[in-house]
């Protein structure tokens, strides 16, 4: 084991995709990361799918979607509702450092196996817990799910065509992104206790909710809001306090133009052969190009179908303007950048050969991010877990097996 958690040792009982993101982070981070997970049927994305990527044999074979977050993983498939199953969680818990769990609210309690009851025997031990809306308040206990959070949360407000364009209405962001910042948040919670424990000896609890998190992230569009009383709509592409900051089209497509600066729209106005632009009062200032951005932007749209995408990246780029194309995901995973920074990566696995996966997009010097396991089959590692930290004897491990407590 290598890295910068390389001496921690992560119990991830969760599922989908935001405590799994942390879980996977960690063990990309180095530590050691035991999946826990159903008999039988496992993680629910697990059967998530197609696509699927299958051995060539044609017997072994996991969805796209659990591969994405469930890497640097080992996989214990235990039944936590029978006692015996509850007891190996349990001397797990006392070789380990750190909890992941997205159970409802209250939902571990009842196998002993929430914070109270677990920290009596690990003191040290962190113990996340992931929920939709918390432990506490009128929704505590409700189901989470990434769909509904962007919905309750906002962002589906202000994502989409304005009201009377074509294709207008709320719209989700085409990634479970609420998951994937939860998933980001309790990774920052976790490696904050686990500080305040490297000084005090003491674990703690802690907790991330879908919910606080989709406010949280609303960002520039909150305080847009909290400062003026206006809630914010839909703009498209555009950008509620920058213009040009969005989609154009070109002769052969599209390009996205994202101008921080006056001095970059001046530029800006010089490529595309219209200096006056810059020099006029409705657009010579960020603030004034706001307030007449729909005077602007048709001239700017009138202005960029002149040329191709390629065309116009190059010239652009050339006088310090940003800008670039709109990328499908096949060209993504072919660009020169994306490339050079490892973001395409794949991993090695018994009985699927190359599985492919996505870069970690922290670097780290010393001690440096691996991609050491492919996601794993259901009950991978099962002996190997029971065996090693659990102590258990193989014909134990066989009867727990006959009796359908592990698998």
């Amino acid at each position: 084991m290598t890295g910068a958690l390389s001496h921690l040792r992560v119990l991830d009982l969760s599922r989908v995709l935001a405590g799994p993101w942390a879980g996977q982070l960690l063990g990309d981070l180095g530590a050691e990361v035991i999946k826990i997970e159903r008999p039988k049927s496992g993680d629910d994305t697990r059967s998530w799918g197609p696509p699927y990527l299958q051995g060539a044999d044609g017997n072994a074979d996991l969805s796209a979607y659990f591969l994405t977050a469930n890497r640097n993983k080992q996989s214990l498939a235990v039944d936590i509702a029978h006692p015996e199953g509850q007891e190996l969680i349990r001397k797990l818990v006392a070789e380990s450092d750190v909890i992941l769990e997205n159970f409802k609210v209250g939902g571990l309690k009842r196998y002993g196996l929430d914070y109270d009851n677990l920290k009596q025997i690990n003191p040290k031990l962190i113990y996340c817990s992931i929920t939709g809306f918390g432990q506490d308040g009128p929704y505590a206990n409700r189901p989470g799910y990434d769909f509904l959070i962007q919905a309750m949360g906002g962002l589906m407000s202000i994502t989409g065509q304005p009201d009377g364009e074509p294709g207008a209405g709320p719209m989700k962001v085409g990634v479970a992104l609420t998951d994937i910042m939860t998933g980001l948040y309790a990774t920052i919670g976790v490696l904050a206790a686990l500080s305040h424990r490297d000084r005090t000896g003491e674990g703690q609890y802690v907790e991330a909710a879908l919910l606080d998190v989709q406010v949280a992230c609303l960002a520039n569009q909150a305080m847009n809001y909290l400062t003026t009383g206006q809630a914010p709509g839909r703009m498209g592409n555009a950008h509620p306090n920058i213009v040009p900051y969005q989609d154009f089209p070109t002769a052969d497509g599209n390009m996205v133009l994202t101008v921080g600066n006056d001095e970059q729209f001046t530029r800006l106005c010089d490529v595309l052969e219209h200096p006056e632009w810059a020099s006029d009062d409705r657009f010579a200032t960020n603030r004034a190009r706001v307030a007449n951005r729909k005077e602007l932007i048709p001239r700017l749209r009138q202005a960029t179908v002149m040329r191709s995408t390629q065309e116009w990246v190059q010239i652009l780029e050339r006088s310090g303007v940003p800008c670039g194309p709109v990328n499908t995901l096949d060209q993504v995973f072919e660009d020169p950048q994306v490339l050079a920074r490892g973001m395409k990566q794949s991993v090695q696995h018994p009985s699927l050969d190359d599985v492919p996966t996505v870069g970690n997009p922290i670097r780290l010097k010393l001690t440096p991010v691996s991609y050491r396991t492919a996601p794993p089959l259901l009950g991978e590692q099962s002996k190997q877990v029971l065996e090693t930290i659990v102590g258990l004897s193989s014909g134990e491990i066989e009867s727990l097996r006959e009796r359908g407590i592990v698998s």
